[in-house]
Order: C-alpha cells, then structure tokens, then sequence
C-alpha cells in the first residue's frame, strides 16, 4: 500500500473515532488528544491510544510526522477525552535512552498489529519487540501526568 493510501485510509479511521468518541462511545485505550496548535494557535484534536505501562499511562508516537507530536512538545498542557469525560494533563517527553523498555512493553502485551504497524510506517524496522525498541531514537515517547 503506498503512502497517500495508508494516510487517507488513516484519516478516515481517525475521523470515525472522533465522530464515536464525541457522541460518548469509547473503546480500547482510545482517547482523544486536544491540544493548541504552535503555529496556528487553534485548538486540535487528535484520536491517541494512551497505554497503561510501568505503572503510568503513555502515548506513542505511530506515525512519522505526526502533527500532534509537535504540538505537544510545545503545549504546557492538553485535555484527554474518553467519552464524555474530560481531564487536562501534562505529556512529558521520555528520554530516547528510557523509551527502549518501554517500547519493548508496549509491543510484547499488545496485538502483532501494533509491532506492525511502527514497520508499516516507516518508524521500525522489524516488528519485534526488540525491533521496535530498536527505534527508540525514531518513536516519540510521552508520559501523561495529570496537570
């Protein structure tokens, strides 16, 4: 599948999700991501699975260039929303050398989709947990804490 396939294959996915979670129906560990944007200045919302790892809750960075990446590094803090429940929060990015174990986490307690799909983006080369911890430099990594 090429490129502009699998990005608008992923916008309409993201779409549905936030159409879902607007209306109250959550699923999964989907959230959505409101966050400022740092050019715009208007408010974005992303959909974003928030995993529950090391006895915290983080969100990974799935594709390259991620808009919402950006802008969470540059946002003093974001609202999550999980159907109709809403909290602000504080995304700290976690250091590339402490990301490893916890990618590694990630891709051993979750589906092989999710070890896939850092391979079918471009972000890893194998999909492995070790493959995708690998990539660590690659795959931004943020903690949530509450703001």
């Amino acid at each position: 599948m090429d490129e502009n396939t699998y990005r608008n294959r992923t916008n309409t996915f993201n779409k549905v999700v936030v159409g879902l979670q607007r209306v109250g129906i959550a699923f999964g560990p989907m959230q959505l991501l409101t966050v400022k944007g740092r050019r715009s200045g208007r408010m974005l919302t992303f959909p974003i699975a928030v995993n529950k790892l090391h006895g915290g809750r983080y969100i990974f960075q799935a594709f390259p260039k991620a808009a919402w990446v950006a802008n969470a590094r540059a946002a003093d803090t974001v609202t999550l929303t999980r159907g109709r429940k809403a909290s602000t929060a504080r995304l700290t990015e976690v250091p590339v050398d402490e990301r490893g174990p916890l990618l590694r986490e990630l891709v051993t307690g979750s589906p092989a989709s999710v070890g896939n799909r850092f391979v079918t983006t471009g972000l890893a080369e194998e999909p492995t947990p070790d493959g995708v911890a690998a990539a660590a430099q690659r795959i931004a990594v943020f903690r949530v804490d509450p703001a």
